[in-house]
């Protein structure tokens, strides 16, 4: 399950959505959440879906690997949905021991658990096409009017893109240091839920110690590279907006659109 999770993963490729400005497609990924919560019925889903399936045909990631994304947060998706259909309250359709089921909690647990599903996956597909750097740079530009009022917008796109950066890093370290256990007689998949979760607490001291030698190590190559701050950086590609993302910019504006109509107005 550790290494089923893709947030904060680059897959390389030259297709048209990874050739897109990394602006173009942290606002569309913002865009395609509000869609989500705007959203009042299955109709605007399956056009959400449609949508997202386009996206990740034209990004040529394959459906499976982002797939994978789904495992390590399953068991959220299950407590969401089983939340929504037993603490709903309407018309009974059938009861089980104390658990009484209705049509509206059956409705909201099919409604919550979806609404996850694609959220999932579109945020997915922006980690997935953005290099860190990009994503660093396109996260700056875009907080660059809080400097205002005095907002560091560098070092804030910094701290989130090392953030989802070190992400793959720090679950391969827990994996090892799994693997390392179990080779010494730790059991990890035995017992109920709370004893698979006890099992899991020896871990934690030899990853809070791996996890402050990679910031360390991070902290002395940037030392290395004089970093003081991004204030006044150049960069190597300067970020232009080109034809395919105003073009890309007008179609993220008539998919909200659509999502409003369908969903406000129909």
């Amino acid at each position: 399950m550790i290494r089923d999770i893709t947030l904060g993963q680059y897959y390389p490729g030259h297709s048209l959505i990874h050739r897109l400005d990394p602006r173009v497609k942290i606002v569309g990924t913002f865009i395609y959440i509000v869609a989500l919560f705007v959203v009042s019925d299955f109709i605007g889903f399956a056009i959400s879906a449609l949508a997202l399936a386009m996206v990740i045909g034209i990004s040529k990631v394959p459906f499976s690997f982002i797939a994978k994304g789904l495992k390590p947060v399953f068991l959220i998706i299950t407590f969401t949905f089983f939340i929504n259909m037993f603490m709903t309250g309407g018309h009974t359709l059938f009861k089980i021991g104390f658990l009484t089921i209705t049509e509206e909690g059956l409705y909201n647990a099919c409604f919550m658990g979806i609404r996850l599903v694609l959220l999932i996956f579109g945020s997915s597909v922006l980690t997935l096409t953005t290099k860190p750097i990009s994503l660093t740079d396109g996260i700056e530009y875009i907080l660059n009017p809080l400097k205002k009022i005095g907002v560091p917008a560098h070092e804030l796109a910094m701290m989130m893109t090392i953030a989802l950066r070190f992400i793959p890093t720090l679950l391969e370290e827990t994996d090892k240091i799994m693997k390392a256990q179990m080779a010494r007689g730790a059991d990890f998949e035995s017992g109920n839920l709370i004893n698979r979760a006890k099992s899991l607490i020896p871990l934690l001291v030899p990853l809070f110690i791996s996890a402050f030698r990679i910031a360390q190590d991070l902290a002395m190559a940037m030392e290395a590279r004089c970093y003081r701050g991004g204030e006044h950086r150049t960069r190597l590609h300067e970020m232009k907006l080109t034809g395919r993302d105003y073009g890309t910019s007008v179609i993220l504006v008539l998919f909200l659109a659509l999502i409003i109509f369908e969903s406000r107005i129909m």
